[in-house]
Parts: structure tokens; sequence; C-alpha cells
């Protein structure tokens, strides 16, 4: 029997086959959909060429082919319930394809995907299944040409057929191929193509981009059509070895046999764990290659989706057996596997392993704190003679404290309860709405139809500012008012030039301010962005005059501003390198914001600063900066920069040539950036570290402060410092040993403080205080505010004056009271603390408890302690029977 293709060796056959027919092998995008916020992941081959398409990029090839790595786990394609329980739904995935930007068209698509499946990949034409749309008889017949038999190309509607970038834009028909897996010929009918089941599977789409849809919805034929298409590699691998589930395929083999072993149990496919296995081998995928692109778990967008896919796995986790971390543990079983396909796997691990042990130890706490909560809740239920955990308290423990829908199930059967899922999923389906909502209005407080429009008429912008702060003949050639495009423009609004010096907000840096001057005429620049590729954006306020389009200004840049922005922006290339040198290179930045008055720059590290560390690093970028190094920059093809060694940022959208900015000619740092930097690093003049603090798990952010923003500070930290010596009658140098003498001394005086309270609270009022109940001594005492040690310390004190008796003592502070019983230990048989406080906790609205001779209770009701001491000898009376 001949070897079957492993995944590897399929995946290299597509791209070498489309390579050997002109076709440019481009390396898979980020899962971070650059330059797209209309996206939360990459899904899809061609989302790395989407501005192709749109004729907004031009690159130096019209043929493509790739395997890109994809999510489908949040928005419009959502696969996350699917996983596990189907044969091949994935929220990771890598998609094949081929393109054409005005190139070639459906013959040439439709005859390599012929020759693709059945001469490279060798399938048996009686097991394939071509469809078209209901009226493109071009891939009818071709298909035909090719060699399809006719009864085997069937036409489908707009639903399964017709694809469309959006409302309006670039569309067209498209064509499937289908493959029959089952065993019997006899049933591979034309029903089950697009039918239910899995007997036959879509392999590949073919996307013929043929019109363009006006927002009446008129087609109008596209003066160059082009060609997306899309095969799942996991399904084409699934088939080539012939194998029905996509799980069965050898890349997940290693994944599963790891995950057996952690859990001490085989894996069965048609077994009741099987589901469980598949999750947590699918999940392990997605969470490691989203982490290893720079998403970061949290509570909202692409953060919020990927902790939802480790909870999931965790979750599923717990059917095996698993009790705390254990995902961390199998990723490496998956770097093997395909550490040397994507080398970010590998590079960014220490990344991934901390993040997501640190996420996974997250959730255990949720849960070990949420089974608290939960079962305090079940509990009143119970005792409210109830049976269901209603849906919006069932939300809110989901919502609030991360506890999962079938978690809190699992909890309530366990003490015979039921869980109103339908009254979750209202108010889950309402949250949803309202972060659509959200979404929906961000994107369009960012951008405009106005600016597609601009664009697709071919505005653009040329930004020739890395030299020049003003330009003396830029061209006004759009207006833009609060509402539409206009001729003429007063007031708020904004403006197109042909050219300007103006730096559009990209990477991290903030877009530029300045002047524009006309004759007649003055306007304010607030702002300037880059909405879509292409097209800068001059957001003014015109003070002086009318602008019209076409008249010709001058764009004069802040220079101040600019410069100090300018500054911070190498110091953040020069931190980058410094915290590399300092803690290694798993310290990989995480996200930038270079403004004039400051730089903040985020990056992956699990735990706090050291003092010596943070020094270190400002000592390294100081050194950098008085060194003068000479700061350069030049255009180079992507995967030329990469083979130099210059880093790139996760997220960040890079074309085929890319600008490289080095320090020292890359001694010191080379990384992939199109900002605005000095020519040299000492016109950054000194770097000084404001801030360092968490901002996520396993993320910290440094805030910084270089040139002229630092003398200022170091000139603020002065006057605090005269202050301070001037206060304490000693030079600066003297300020240490006079604050340790001030210390020492009010150390002193509260232990002095500390020993007077305590001897006027076990002093005051002697035998007359002492009660007698049934023959035992009885202390009750409302205590002045103190340490919570300092009141245990009390109790002692006065228990062991009266040698054999029960204190009990109440104590406000601030919005809460504290109850405190102490039972010298001859009467302990007779009488309890614990029992005590317990009996008196709910007057001051708390709980409590404790030992026999000793037990303490808090509460939220300081203004009821009165009746809680006065309740004490009642209380005792009970007790002692």
């Amino acid at each position: 029997m001949a070897k079957k293709p492993t995944t590897r060796e399929t995946r290299q056959a597509f791209l070498d086959y489309f390579a050997a027919h002109g076709h440019r092998v481009v390396p898979s995008s980020s899962l971070i959909p650059a330059g797209d916020a209309t996206l939360l992941f990459t899904n899809a081959g061609m989302n790395q060429f989407k501005d192709v398409f749109l004729g907004r990029e031009q690159r130096d090839y019209t043929r493509a082919t790739s395997s890109q790595k994809c999510v489908r786990a949040g928005g419009k394609h959502n696969d996350l319930d699917n996983v596990g329980y189907t044969t091949r739904h994935h929220t990771f995935f890598e998609m094949l394809g081929n393109f054409s930007f005005g190139d070639y068209f459906k013959a040439d698509a439709i005859r390599f995907a012929w020759e693709v499946v059945t001469k490279v990949y060798r399938l048996p034409v009686e097991r394939l299944w071509f469809t078209v749309f209901t009226d493109d008889d071009d891939a009818a017949r071709l298909w035909e040409e090719v060699g399809a038999a006719s009864g085997r190309i069937l036409r489908f509607g707009e639903k399964d057929n017709f694809w469309a970038m959006g409302e309006t834009g670039p569309c067209g028909p498209c064509s499937e191929i289908h493959y029959y897996q089952g065993e019997d010929l006899k049933r591979n009918t034309a029903e089950k193509v697009n039918g239910p089941g899995d007997d036959t599977v879509e392999l590949w789409n073919l996307v013929f981009m043929q019109y363009e849809r006006d927002a009446a919805g008129h087609m109008h034929p596209l003066p160059k059509p082009c060609v997306d298409t899309g095969a799942g590699l996991e399904r084409i691998a699934a088939v080539v070895q012939g194998v029905r589930s996509n799980y069965d395929i050898d890349i997940f083999a290693p994944i599963l046999a790891r995950i057996s072993e952690l859990a001490q149990r085989p894996y069965e496919p048609g077994g009741e764990l099987g589901p469980a296995f598949r999750v947590i081998a699918d999940h392990t995928r997605a969470a490691a290659f989203l982490l290893a692109d720079g998403v970061v778990p949290s509570n909202e967008g692409r953060g919020y989706v990927l902790r939802r896919i480790v909870r999931r796995a965790l979750r599923y986790g717990r059917t095996l057996g698993f009790d705390g971390v254990f995902l961390v543990d199998v990723v490496p079983a998956l770097v093997g596997t395909m550490g040397d396909v994507y080398p970010e796997l590998a590079t960014r691990w220490p990344v991934v392993e901390q993040l997501l042990r640190t996420e996974e130890e997250k959730f255990s706490r949720t849960l070990n704190v949420g089974t608290d909560l939960v079962g305090r809740e079940l509990d009143r239920i119970k005792k409210a003679g109830g049976g269901v955990l209603g849906g919006e308290t069932a939300f809110y423990f989901y919502e609030t404290h991360g506890i999962p829908l079938d978690i809190l199930e699992e909890f309530a059967q366990e003490e015979g309860l039921g869980v109103d899922r339908a009254g979750f999923e209202a108010r889950l389906e309402a949250a949803r709405a309202r972060g659509q909502e959200s979404w929906k209005g961000e994107l369009l407080a960012r951008f405009r139809e106005e600016h597609e429009q601009l664009a697709s008429r071919g505005v653009a912008s040329e930004f020739v500012g890395y030299q020049d702060f003003a330009l003396e003949d830029a061209k006004a050639v759009a207006l833009l008012s609060p509402k539409a495009e206009v001729d003429m423009l007063t007031g708020e609004g904004e403006v197109v030039l042909d050219r300007t010096p103006y730096y559009a907000e990209a990477g991290g840096q903030i877009g530029d301010q300045g002047v524009l001057t006309w004759k007649g005429g003055r306007a304010i620049v607030r702002d300037t962005q880059r909405p879509v590729p292409g097209l800068v954006v001059h957001h003014v306020t015109v003070e002086e005059g009318v602008l019209r389009r076409g008249s010709t200004v001058r764009a004069e840049v802040h220079r101040g501003r600019r410069l100090d922005t300018q500054a911070n922006h190498t110091a953040t290339h020069l931190l980058h390198a410094a915290l590399h040198r300092v803690l290694g290179p798993s310290a990989q930045q995480a996200g930038s914001l270079v403004e004039p008055e400051r730089l903040r720059f985020d990056f992956s590290w699990g735990q706090p600063l050291l003092p010596e560390q943070t020094e270190a690093i400002e000592t390294v970028v100081n050194q950098n900066i008085r060194a003068n190094f000479p700061v350069s920059w030049q255009l180079m093809k992507l995967e030329e920069a990469r083979a130099a060694g210059a880093m790139a940022l996760f997220g960040e959208k890079y074309g085929e040539d890319v600008r490289v900015v080095s320090v020292a000619e890359g001694a010191v740092s080379r990384e992939l950036c199109g900002g605005c930097h000095v020519r040299r690093t000492g016109d950054i003049g000194v770097f000084k570290i404001t801030a360092e603090r968490g901002i996520a798990a396993g993320v910290r952010r440094i805030e910084a402060v270089t040139g002229r923003a630092a003398v200022e500070l170091f000139q603020e930290y002065q006057r605090i410092l005269r202050q301070a010596a001037g206060r304490a009658n000693v030079a600066f140098d003297g300020l240490p040993v006079a604050i340790e003498a001030h210390d020492r001394r009010l150390r002193e005086l509260e232990q002095e403080i500390k020993g007077l309270k305590l001897k006027f609270a076990s002093g005051a009022g002697g035998e007359a205080e002492v009660q007698e109940v049934r023959g035992v001594k009885l202390l009750v005492r409302d205590a002045p505010e103190m340490a919570a040690a300092e009141l245990r310390t009390l109790a002692d004190t006065l228990r062991g004056k009266l040698k054999s008796g029960i204190v009990v003592l109440g104590m406000a502070s601030g919005n809460t009271a504290t109850l405190l019983a102490a039972v010298t230990d001859d009467l302990t048989p007779r009488i309890s603390a614990g029992e005590i406080v317990k009996r008196l906790a709910p007057v001051v609205d708390g709980r409590g408890g404790g030992k026999a001779s000793l037990a303490q209770a808090g509460g939220k009701a300081p203004a009821k302690l009165p009746d809680a001491l006065r309740l004490a000898p009642k209380v005792v009376e009970e007790l002692l029977g």
C-alpha cells in the first residue's frame, strides 16, 4: 500500500504547484488582521490581500498562493460551539488558497483546481462533485472542458454559490468542489452535496470576483475580474490520508497522544469522552497560535475570545480528570509538530507558556472562589424551598466571576436543583447585542463611508514628512464636512491633500498637528488619521476664510511636537532593545503609544520589575543615547528584512516592501517601522522611566519621558527634594538619614500609644463591669478602635485577669463591626466562644466563628454594636443552659 501523504506534504504540494504556475508564495499573515477593524481575527486566506482586491494596494505580482492561519471563534464566522462534536469544525485551521489580481480568471482557476485535486492529490473523479451558481454557464462549461462529467456539475442559488465582500463592493459567483467520503459509492448521490451529514464535504471554494454591487443593489462588471480561492488544509489532509475525521490526521496525533498521557486514559474517538479530547486538542492549537501572534487574555475583544477558548478547554479538561494547570503541558506537542512551519510558536514559546499558565491558574482560582459563592446561593434557594437557580443570577455568576453555564448546571444538579437556562440565554443575548452595537459605534466613529468612496475614486495622499516639516504647494483634493463631502469648508471638517508632511496615526505614534494656510485663510490641524490605506485625512478647524477644493495650501507641522514625538519614538526602539538585553528575548513588545509628552511601552513579562532591573534598563537606554549613534532607515523586501534580524510588531500590517529603522546600523536595534525618528540617538537627550505596572495577565507597561519632558520632571523632583530637605532642616544628602530617624521615632511613639491604649482598655472599669451568669464570670466591653491583633491581645489580657470566665468585646472601625469572644480553658466543655459569636453576629449583619476558646465575627452594621453587646449576657445564659 502506498504511503499516505502527511499534512506537511499536502500543504507543500499545493504551494509548489502554484509556484510552478507563476504564483508568488506569500507567508501567512498574523491572526490579528492589521489595518482591518471590521474583523476580529484573520478568518480567510484573502484577508491579507483585501486592499489589493479593492485596488488600494499595488504589489509586484498578480498571482499569489498561501497557507493562511485562520481562527473562527467570534463574530460572523464562529465555529466554537461545534468544535469537538463534528469531524470537521475547528477554531484554528489553515486555509490553502490561490489568488489572481486581475490576471487569470475562471478558465485557469478551474483548470488549476482540477489538476490539483486529480493529479497532485490523485483524488478519484467518481467521488468528486462540482457546484456552480445558478446562471453561471461559463463555469459549468469550463468544468466539463477540463474533464468533469456533466452529471457531476450541480447548480445552486445565492445562499451557497454567490460571494460578496459586503453589502456593496466586489462580489461574484463561486464554484465549490465537494468530495464523497462514504464507503458505498452507490450512496454517492447529488442530494448529499450541501446536504445534511458528513458523508460529502466541501473541499475547495473558488470565488470569481467579477462584479461591483452599488448601494442600489445594481451589479456592474469589474474592469479587472479577480479570483480568490480557499481550501481547508485539515479537510484535504483527511481526504488524502483516507480518514473520515480531521482529528484523525497526522498533525493531531501527537497532541491527542499527549492529552491521553497527561489524563492517563486512552483517546477513543467514538467514546463518551471523545469530544473532550478533540476540544482540548483544537483549543490548544487556537490558544497557542493566538498567544504567539500577540493576543493577550482579557475581558474584551480578541482577548475575551481567547479567554473563552482557554476556559472552554479547561472546562472539558475537568471531564478527563484534570484539576488545575494542564494545557501548558500540551502545547510542546503542538510546537514539535508545527514549530518548523510556523517558527513563531518556538520563538514565542516563553511568552505563550507564561501567559497560558497564568490564565489557567486564574481560572482555577475563579472556580475555587466561584464554588463557594454558588454553593451559598444554592443553599439559600434550598432553604427557601426553591428548585431553580434564576437566569439573572446565573448570568451574574457567568459575567462577574467567569463561571460557565454548564458548570453552574453541574453544581446545581449536585444539589438536586436546576438552572433557568432560557433566562440565562436571554440575558446573554442582550449582552451580545449591546456589545455588537458598541462595536459598530466604534467603527462608525473611526470610519466614514465617504472615506471609502474617495479611495474608490482614486483619491490618495503621498506622505513626504520624514524629512520636511512644511510643504508650500499642497493641493486640497477633497473636503468633508461633518455630514458629507463638500466643495467649500468652514468650521470643523476634514481635508485630504495630494501630498502632506503630516504623519497619520499608526504604529503607536499619534497623528501630527499643525497649520494650513492659503491666501485669505487659515486652518488648525488638530489630528491626522489614515482611515483607509493611502488616504490621509486632516481633521481641521477653519479659523479664517473659506477653504475650497482644489486650493493650494501651505502645510506646516507643529515642529516642537513632532521633534518631541520623534525622540520618544526612537526611545521606544532603544527601550525594546534594552528589555531584551536585561530581561531576555521573551520580553517582547505588546503595544506602544508615542506622544510628544511621553511614551508608553507594553511588553510580555510575568512579574513586576525589580528596582535594579528598572535601573539597568534605564542605564542601557541612556548609554545608547549618550553614544550618539546614527539612526538610519531604508526600504527592503519583507523577507530580506526578517532575514537581517529586523523585529516586527505583532498585529501590524506589512507589505512586500517595508521600512527598516536601524540604530547603529543594526548593532543596537533594527525594527520594521513606518514612524518618524531622530537622526542620531543623542537628539533624544535623556530617558527616564516614570512608571511600571501590570495591565493584564503576563503583560507589563512602562511609561517614560525623554528630552524636554524629562528635564521638567527632574526639575520637579528637585523642587520636592528642596522642600523636604528644608522641612527636615538638612542638606539633600542628609534626607535619607533624617527620614530614617523620623520613622524610628514614629514607630516608638506608635508602640507607646499601643501600650497605653491596651493598658487603658484592660484596666478601666475593674470588677464593676464583671457580671455573673449561672455562676460564670462574664465581662462585656466596648473596645476602642485598634488592630485585630491588639484586640485579641486585649481579650487574652482580660481573660487572664478573670482566671475563670468569659470575655465578649465589641469594636467599631469605619463601616465594620468586630465581635470577639474568649473563654477560659476550664469552661470550654460547657460553652464555646464560636457559638457565642455565631449568635451575636447577625445583630451587626455579619458572620463568624472560631475555636471554643477564641472566636471572632465581622459585620457591616457598626451602629448596632451596642445592641449586640447588650444581648451577650442572654446568649451566654442560653448556652450555659
